[in-house]
């Protein structure tokens, strides 16, 4: 009985170990896009978009606009308008009718 209890306590530890160890070498890839988007790319969606919309004739649709788009994209292009090569995520998002999404 006690023996058993030892091997199943060290079985656990082995895979306790062994998922560390594999945890300690996932590469960006294996790891998911919100922990990425979450830790790497982390922007200030509201001040960047209120930027981008400052000279809008309907700045509240573009701001809500520039703002999904900044949270999917995690990128807004400089200026109020053109710059999208910058951001290509931004460029290529598009509405159900075909046309540019992002401001």
């Amino acid at each position: 009985m006690a023996i058993s209890k030892l091997v199943i306590v060290s079985l656990l530890i082995s895979l306790l170990a062994l998922h560390v160890v594999e945890a300690a070498h996932a590469t960006p890839q294996e790891e998911g896009t919100v922990a990425q988007s979450s830790l790497y790319n982390k922007i200030d969606c509201g001040g960047k978009c209120n930027a981008r919309c400052a000279k809008s004739s309907r700045p509240r649709l573009c701001k809500r606009a520039c703002g999904t788009c900044c949270q999917r994209c995690h990128c807004v292009p400089p200026g109020t308008a053109g710059n999208t090569e910058v951001c290509p995520c931004y460029a290529r998002l598009t509405t159900h009718g075909g046309r540019r999404k992002c401001p």
